[in-house]
């Protein structure tokens, strides 16, 4: 007598696609930016704010304008990367509360591919920010720059992208916005107080000058003040920009890695 298996009718869940594909993370970048043009006040959060402190920062130094030039660089690209940080965070996680972001990795979707077409999108939103600010400061506020504006624009586009990099790698760690926000004393403001901008780098405390000599937020300051005093691209300015794009895309796999496929 012979016997038959019975077949239970499922099928085994196939696996998650492991390869970054074009087509999918330009299917994400454009569901992200679909969303963010439904919500004005978060686009007035990533363009104009940053704007909007350069020109208090002109106007707060308008009796002593050397002052404005001095910083000014350094700020152009930090403020992208603090709004690019907080928005980012907040998105990422309100996605993954809201349990969006398990039913997209339930579909054919890699982890890689939400992350990358995440910061493509930002990243979009993060060109015309940057290149605003940069507009605004040297044309508008008379930012003195011995060099190339475009290079200014280059440096503050990669500090928005790291911005970017960082809000979605925290967002991991974090079980709500309100716990998203508060990862910005703890990831930017060290970074802030170390980077230069206050006093040179070389002043500070042996270990001090030693832990901001691995923030990328340091080469970030060091890139706009080659621009700010050199006519010409040096090899210095090669070095800060690499290091600034290098630890963005070290920081969005950080982010892939760590993306869980549950939420909590």
């Amino acid at each position: 007598m012979t016997t038959t298996t019975p077949t239970t009718g499922t099928r085994p869940t196939p696996a998650p696609p492991r390869a970054l594909n074009a087509s999918r993370t330009t299917a994400t970048a454009a569901r992200v930016l679909r969303q963010l043009r439904h919500d004005p006040r978060t686009i007035a959060l990533m363009i104009v704010i940053p704007c909007l402190m350069l020109f208090l920062l002109r106007y707060v130094f308008d009796g002593s304008p050397q002052t404005f030039d001095n910083i000014g660089a350094s700020l152009l690209g930090i403020f992208p990367l603090i709004t690019m940080f907080l928005v980012t965070s907040i998105a990422t996680l309100r996605e993954r509360t809201s349990g969006t972001l398990e039913r997209l990795l339930a579909m054919p979707l890699g982890k890689g591919d939400l992350i990358a077409g995440y910061a493509l999108a930002f990243g979009a939103i993060a060109i015309i920010q940057s290149a605003l600010a940069t507009g605004l400061a040297v044309w508008f506020l008379g930012l003195d720059v011995i060099g190339s504006p475009w290079l200014l624009l280059l440096v503050a586009l990669l500090d928005a992208l790291l911005g970017t990099a960082l809000g979605l790698f925290v967002s991991a760690f974090a079980a709500s916005e309100f716990q998203a926000v508060q990862f910005m004393p703890a990831v930017i403001f060290p970074q802030l107080l170390l980077c230069g901008l206050f006093t040179p780098r070389s002043n500070m405390h042996p270990a001090l000058e030693a832990i901001s000599n691995v923030l990328p937020m340091s080469y970030a300051v060091d890139g706009m003040n080659e621009v700010l005093k050199h006519t010409d691209m040096t090899a210095t300015f090669v070095r800060d920009v690499l290091i600034v794009a290098g630890s963005a895309l070290l920081v969005l796999g950080l982010g892939a890695a760590t993306l869980r496929r549950r939420t909590a």
